[in-house]
């Protein structure tokens, strides 16, 4: 019998990413798979053609102390990877409420859960939180690179409540002695991530021929890196005792700018679409948002020496592979987009912006 995983998220874009890979690479693992599945981010699609015996989804709310207890019960997590949360910066300044909520109340939920289940017989059991890079703040320049020991110094909302919750998974490490990971993760793209996010807002806007709003000067730097790769990262960190206790970060070592990464995303859709090239002359620059960030820089290099992993995926690879999974599922798009809740949030973030 393998381990059993307790996947929080899992119908969200990293989360089911996560669960693929898990059931593939460890064909012994039982996953019980926790979310909302609210049908915005968290959707069923997200998780068809996995049909795994192994596997088990179950529709509730991190918050619902009940529900997450008679979880723990039933399925008797050995390791639990929390992926669930509030993750954009715009939604946070338009409604912050819900990002505490889910972020920090929904984390406090499972860490207790964790704890009175486990009864202090921790061997063997991890409770894996994944974070962003975003709580180290901005850097203000690519060369004032953070690390694990980086204070905390979130700008936004959203980055304010992952801090909380990373700060509540090592207090409940010190005082209880809850065996816990953390893992900063940077900037993700890949299958399956919902168009508010850049990536995918850029490829669909520009498909349809709608402008490419940019923030202010576009040189806002990121570290961007392929969903397959910080799946396998966690699945490393997971996969070693020693990173008891522990937290790294998750990322390549080179940035890009937003204004840069779009331009190379136009740049595969020149190829791929020719009829609506130069794809680069929809780029907009918009006004910035409130506590636009510069800068983020969190080394992976802890987390290289600790378990060997680095990025197999280059960027210009990940963007080609990103585009051409959206242009093949057309049916996918189709049902996100089609959603009244994001229809209305796209028209009060990007209505006046052409």
């Amino acid at each position: 019998m393998g381990r059993r995983y307790l996947v929080t998220g899992a119908a969200g874009f990293i989360g089911s990413t996560f669960v693929r890979r898990l059931l593939s690479q460890q064909p012994d693992a039982l996953v019980w798979s926790l979310d909302r599945v609210d049908g915005v981010i968290g959707r069923m699609d997200n998780l068809a053609g996995i049909g795994s015996e192994r596997h088990r989804l179950v529709r509730g709310d991190i918050c619902d102390a009940g529900l997450v207890a008679r979880l723990f019960a039933d399925a008797r997590p050995d390791v639990v990877v929390h992926f669930a949360a509030e993750s954009h910066v715009d939604r946070s300044i338009d409604g912050p409420g819900a990002f505490v909520r889910s972020n920090v109340q929904g984390t406090f939920t499972l860490l207790e859960a964790a704890r009175f289940a486990w009864h202090g017989d921790f061997a063997g059991r991890r409770f894996h939180q994944v974070s962003t890079d975003e709580v180290f703040g901005d850097r203000g320049s690519d060369d004032n690179v953070a690390d694990e020991g980086t204070a905390f110094a979130p700008r936004s909302p959203y980055a304010a409540t992952k801090a909380a919750a990373d700060h509540m998974v090592r207090a409940w490490h010190q005082t209880w002695g809850l065996p816990v990971s953390l893992t900063f993760g940077c900037n993700n793209l890949g299958p399956r991530q919902h168009p508010e996010k850049l990536v995918p807002l850029v490829i669909l806007r520009a498909l349809a021929g709608q402008t490419l709003p940019i923030y202010g000067d576009g040189l806002a730097m990121r570290r961007w890196l392929h969903v397959d790769d910080h799946a396998d990262a966690i699945l490393a960190v997971l996969a070693h005792d020693r990173t008891v206790g522990h937290a790294y970060g998750v990322g390549p070592t080179e940035g890009t700018t937003n204004l840069t990464l779009v331009q190379r995303i136009c740049a595969v859709l020149d190829a791929r679409r020719p009829a609506g090239a130069p794809h680069a002359a929809l780029i907009r620059h918009v006004a910035d948002r409130p506590g636009h960030d510069r800068c983020y820089h969190t080394s992976a290099a802890a987390l290289q020496d600790a378990v060997g992993w680095r990025p197999r995926i280059a960027l210009d690879d990940a963007l080609a592979r990103t585009v051409d999974w959206y242009l093949d599922h057309p049916a996918w798009v189709s049902r996100v987009t089609s959603n009244d809740a994001w229809k209305a949030w796209m028209a009060r973030w990007y209505g006046d912006r052409g």
